[in-house]
């Protein structure tokens, strides 16, 4: 049976893969001719998120640990499901439809349904939490970057008070409990409102405990909790080095706290777009607009969104192979 999911995940990621190819929205001559305009930069920019998904496997890695000296499953495995789960989510809209059941399903048979449904849900929480905190942090750098007009000015303020509730809410999940809560959340969507009511009912217990998991990390473990979430704010700041050095193969009149505005905007607006798979066009979107917002060429914006889209087809293909990477039997099983 886990097989037969295995299969279907990976499904998922070469449709992913055959939609990116066909969505570039350019000859492939001309796409040709702009990687190789790119030259050392595309394999350092490929190469960057080995680093950056090293740092979200940390930030899973130790809330799986929660704690303990020891974890019944290896550091690399935890890696293949992060690159191979974040893959999935490319291929899939609204995020998180593909990536976080895979990765449930493959950490179970090491610590079991609870504790890797609460610990995925944990990493899913830190993760987007971690967005809300850049973007927050964004709008201190752009006040102390840029001149703010009214216009500028009221889109900050909305900006800010939006993660500011974001994050008020986050809090309060993490003291609480999240997952009967989005359970209930989910019995008021159409289409999947009747499968929701059905799952909460069956499985109430399993996601009460799950919920008392994730509120004993944020009262009793702090130390993983804020370990967690820096990793993570890190592995955001780490990703605007991609915008760097792509632009560097174009301007050298750029700086990295303008690659941070450029990426904290960037990903604003392609996450309004979060129905999209793999956001296409979202994000060409938003880095044109973006590098306008910092007197930089929106063409070079495009040109960012190009080489990005690149970058995410290779790791989307590492990650599917990935997939069929390791699956043996877990030596312990919890």
């Amino acid at each position: 049976m886990k097989s037969k999911y295995r299969n279907i995940f990976l499904i998922f990621g070469i449709v992913a893969i055959v939609v990116m190819l066909c969505t570039f929205d350019m000859e492939y001559d001309e796409l040709l001719a702009n990687l190789r305009r790119a030259g050392i930069w595309l394999p350092a920019v490929v190469g960057l998120w080995i680093i950056i998904y090293l740092f979200n496997t940390l930030s899973w890695y130790i809330i799986i640990r929660d704690g303990k000296k020891g974890t019944p499953i290896p550091f690399w495995k935890v890696y293949k499901l992060t690159v191979s789960g974040f893959a999935l989510n490319y291929a899939t809209p609204v995020g998180l439809m593909g990536g976080e059941p895979y990765r449930i399903m493959e950490l179970t048979p090491y610590v079991g349904a609870s504790k890797a449904t609460s610990s995925v849900i944990l990493y899913v929480m830190m993760h987007i939490f971690s967005h809300f905190c850049f973007w927050f942090c964004s709008i201190f750098l752009y006040l102390a970057l840029r001149p703010v007009d009214i216009a500028m000015g009221t889109m900050l303020a909305v900006v800010g008070v939006v993660s500011l509730l974001a994050i008020y809410f986050f809090m309060k999940g993490y003291k609480n409990g999240m997952a009967v809560r989005t359970l209930k959340l989910l019995q008021y969507i159409p289409f999947i409102k009747g499968w929701a009511k059905r799952f909460s009912e069956n499985k109430r217990e399993t996601l009460e405990r799950v919920d008392s998991q994730i509120a004993e990390l944020h009262k009793q473990r702090k130390s993983t909790f804020y370990a967690s979430l820096s990793l993570e704010f890190m592995a955001r700041i780490l990703g605007c080095l991609e915008v760097y050095f792509i632009l560097n193969i174009l301007t050298t009149d750029v700086s990295f706290p303008a690659c941070i505005l450029i990426m904290a905007f960037t990903s604003l607006f392609a996450n309004l777009f979060f129905f999209s798979p793999m956001q296409l066009g979202a994000r060409e979107g938003g880095f044109a607009l973006a590098v306008g917002g910092v007197a930089i060429p929106g063409a070079f914006g495009v040109y960012t969104g190009l080489i990005t889209r690149v970058r995410e087809l290779i790791w989307i293909v590492i990650g599917v192979l990935l997939m069929k990477v390791g699956n043996g039997t877990p030596t312990n099983k919890a």
